[in-house]
């Protein structure tokens, strides 16, 4: 235990991973504001639902901090000083709190805004941290006020503070979302699961091994038009690529995934195969742990 009553543990973070690789590192699960503020004391990153995320086998050197106690609580009961006619500012929803129960909650309450982002798994800070949504949808579509801890302290902006955009929100990498409040619409149970199903539909040729999401963002070519980094791989011809037990995946090329036992030394061989082959540089979606400028930074190409 901390001083503060945190419980730290060195475990395996592939467990915490939708991946399913990353090797052992010092983890503290923190409950109270008390206990991040130690947490953030020496050098940390913040371990939500490990979606997009691909950690090295050798783990990382810096604490790893997962939210938990109150930090993954929801209160979805309306604000009554802040909720008018047909739009609905709810309570404190914790970072920590799994994403896709939150959706399916505020389906079954008739509340819109967030049945876009159906689907993708991970918690609710990180999803706001990176702005994850699908073309139907993203986190900033459905948030009022996000709490972020600070190594200064605790603070409280709302979107128009921050400068976000696609799959980023503005918010700087040691900064952690501990609660959010969200702004929905009032609608029914069937409309909300009628655009949930939409969603989905378009979902449903993605596969089914573990897997981080999507590798690539799409990229925008010279002359604006946005095209999608799954066609650019396809067409490269690397569907099925695998080294050791990671593949590019046959139903979709922008996803990688585990057949069991992968490591993370195969999945960054294989990013490093899509990088030289794909005529077009892309920008990886994928956070990596530790971080590999060498894979993350668009490599010098012309776009075709």
């Amino acid at each position: 235990m901390s001083r503060t009553g945190a419980r730290v543990e060195r475990l395996p973070l592939a467990r915490y991973t939708t991946l399913g690789v990353g090797g052992e590192s010092e983890v503290w699960f923190v409950s109270t504001q008390e206990q991040l503020a130690e947490a953030m004391e020496q050098p940390y990153r913040i371990l939500g639902g490990g979606s997009n995320l691909v950690i090295a086998d050798g783990g990382v050197p810096e604490r790893v901090l997962r939210l938990s106690g109150p930090f993954a609580e929801r209160d979805l009961e309306p604000d009554p000083q802040l909720s008018t006619g047909t739009e609905i500012v709810t309570g404190w929803v914790g970072g920590g709190v799994p994403l896709p129960g939150l959706v399916r909650a505020l389906q079954k309450l008739g509340l819109s805004n967030l049945e876009g982002t159906v689907g993708i798994p991970g918690q609710v800070g990180g999803s706001v941290w990176m702005n994850a949504g699908t073309r139907f949808g993203e986190m900033f579509g459905g948030l009022h006020t996000i709490e972020i801890a600070t190594p200064g302290g605790v603070r409280q902006v709302t979107p128009d503070d921050l400068n976000w955009g696609y799959r980023q929100s503005g918010i700087p990498r040691n900064h952690i979302v501990t609660r959010v409040r969200l702004k929905l619409r009032r609608s029914t149970p069937g409309e909300v699961q009628a655009n949930m199903d939409a969603a989905d539909q378009a979902r449903k040729g993605q596969p089914k091994n573990k897997t981080p999401g999507c590798a690539f963002k799409n990229p925008t070519l010279p002359d604006g038009h946005k095209v999608s980094a799954g066609k650019l791989i396809d067409e490269a011809g690397l569907k099925g690529t695998r080294v050791g037990n990671a593949m590019i995946a046959s139903e979709h090329a922008n996803f990688i995934v585990n057949l069991g036992g992968a490591t993370a030394a195969d999945v960054h061989a294989l990013l490093e195969v899509i990088r030289e082959k794909v005529g077009v540089p892309m920008e990886l979606e994928y956070e990596l742990w530790p971080e590999r400028p060498e894979l993350t930074q668009a490599p010098v190409a012309e776009a075709r």
